[in-house]
């Protein structure tokens, strides 16, 4: 069977799951900041707050705080929680 020649494609560009790239999230629970991570930024293992199990390091995952106009970074690193993505969009449905 003669073989095919031909290039394949390159497969479309991923978003980038960016450090430091934050998208405001509204829901009944309050509105959020969110903030993407990759797992290669990640060096400590977290306790996620929907399953209360950990996540460990090298796992891409969510940091999530209040979006209140005072919030300041200072006030940041006592309020910030790192979620599971699924974890994350489930928060209301859990009891």
């Amino acid at each position: 069977m003669p073989r095919a020649n031909r290039r394949r494609q390159d497969p479309p560009p991923r978003a980038p799951l960016g450090r430091g790239v934050d998208r405001s999230v509204s829901g009944p629970d309050g509105d959020w900041v969110v903030r993407e991570l990759r797992g290669t930024t990640s060096t400590k293992t977290y306790t996620c707050p929907g399953c209360r199990t950990g996540i460990p390091p090298g796992t891409p995952h969510l940091v999530v705080w209040p979006a209140r106009g005072t919030f300041s970074p200072g006030d940041g690193a006592t309020e910030r929680r790192h979620w599971h993505r699924s974890c994350f969009q489930l928060r209301g449905q859990r009891r």
